[in-house]
């Protein structure tokens, strides 16, 4: 642990656990919790982006790996412009109940929809941030399971204090019961950010954080399907065409990076053997007395 990997993992404590995870929960309140997983699928390509500038992905215009990588993120940010600007009619779906506990503040206005909007983009580029300083922080400081501590760690203190500062005027902010209030930050804590730091660091070691953005579709479809169910949100039609221009564009650009995977791989042997293992010079040594001794016994027979 050095002062450069300390001061790392504080900016990274502010970017995931801190601005992403805040602004995508205001975002959700004031839009859907489908919304904002359709949403977040720019984040590979804002992820593509960041990487480029840092060099931490290479474009060369010329091949055809490079070119759907660029155009799939220029269609990636076409379809959350869709999502962003055109909402359209209601799509009923058969198992959605016609009524619903659960408030929606972006319906009652469109105002709200539009700051919901802002603040989920914001999240998404911390987000993205967050994933290219990880993976340069990994080849300083190799530890997963002790980085994702380090910026669980960091985060609930960054939290508590932001949170002293907004709220002290509201001490039951910090009220929790034995119901969802307990239930969603726990599983938060534990799943989403603990268990998920760790696999990100394991999996972008060795594939690289626009890999590990890759999945994100699959959190869209389970999100759409759970909040429709569970939640009685109804779908809009400009979700569903933005959610498939972004998946088109999300999938070019892993078509892309499949195909530098690939290249990137040493050639292997054409016959399928095992190369011989260079022989150094005290393996020579070695060799020479081992026959310097069954000449001395063959002379003696």
């Amino acid at each position: 642990m050095t002062i450069s990997v300390f001061w790392k993992i504080m900016v990274l404590a502010l970017l995931e656990p801190i601005l992403d995870q805040n602004l995508s929960f205001l975002g959700m309140k004031l839009t859907s919790a489908s919304y904002v997983s359709a949403i977040m699928n720019a984040v590979p390509a804002i992820t593509f982006v960041i990487a480029v500038i840092f060099r931490l992905e290479l474009v060369k215009i010329k091949e055809r790996r490079s070119q759907a990588k660029v155009v799939g993120t220029l269609v990636t940010f076409a379809g959350a412009l869709v999502m962003a600007l055109y909402k359209g009619p209601i799509i009923d779906l058969f198992w959605t109940p016609k009524a619903s506990h659960f408030v929606n503040s972006s319906e009652s206005s469109g105002q709200h929809w539009v700051v919901g909007t802002l603040c989920i983009l914001v999240g998404c580029l911390a987000w993205s941030a967050f994933f290219i300083l990880q993976s340069i922080t990994l080849k300083e400081y190799p530890a997963e399971l002790s980085l994702a501590f380090w910026i669980c760690l960091m985060g609930t203190v960054q939290s508590a204090a932001l949170t002293l500062v907004a709220e002290h005027s509201h001490p039951g902010v910090w009220a929790i019961g034995f119901d969802s209030r307990l239930l969603a930050p726990v599983y938060i804590g534990i799943v989403a950010s603990a268990v998920g730091y760790y696999v990100q660091g394991v999996v972008m070691k060795t594939r690289g954080p626009v890999f590990v953005t890759a999945f994100n579709p699959l959190c869209m479809i389970i999100v759409a399907a759970l909040g429709s169910v569970v939640l009685a949100e109804k779908l809009h039609l400009g979700s569903v065409i933005g959610a498939i221009i972004i998946a088109i564009g999300l999938y070019a650009v892993v078509w892309g990076k499949s195909k530098d995977l690939i290249d990137s791989q040493p050639p292997s042997d054409e016959k399928g053997e095992a190369s011989e293992l260079p022989i150094t010079k005290t393996d020579s040594i070695k060799l020479v007395i081992f026959d310097d001794k069954h000449a001395g016994k063959s002379e003696k027979k």
